[in-house]
């Protein structure tokens, strides 16, 4: 195992990712198994490599994930973010460009919970004036 590992947690929606870079040569791997083999859409595995490419750093890293909670899309979202606040603690340097990027800002959107007598979080039922 190597010595030096720079480790962050990324959240999004339901999702939590816990995740480790280790200076290497690019492998990615999202709970013990490939990138391309866990999430399967290209889009999502593109979301997940622009930290790399916005601050120069693809090929550099190999990236370790342990992601749970909520979907593909929620757990690609918390793998991204997790990677630029690990890249965050590896130079400071970059706050900058992660920053202008919008990679350091937890996004805060998340399902609106249902309402009692509603039919769901906004929807309600139908009116009837008789």
């Amino acid at each position: 195992m190597a010595d030096i590992q720079y480790c962050a947690t990324g959240r999004r929606k339901e999702s939590v990712a816990q995740v480790r870079l280790i200076p290497g040569e690019g492998k990615m791997v999202v709970n013990r198994r490939s990138l391309s083999q866990y999430f399967g859409r290209s889009t999502l595995e593109m979301l997940i490599k622009e930290p790399f490419q916005l601050t120069e750093t693809t090929n550099k890293f190999d990236l370790v994930a342990k992601v749970r909670g909520g979907g593909l899309s929620g757990q690609a979202g918390a793998v991204r973010h997790g990677i630029a606040r690990a890249l965050l603690s590896m130079d400071e340097g970059l706050r900058p460009v992660l920053r202008r990027a919008g990679m350091l800002t937890r996004d805060p959107r998340a399902k609106e919970r249902k309402k009692y007598g509603q039919k769901g979080a906004r929807a309600r039922f139908q009116f009837s004036k008789r």
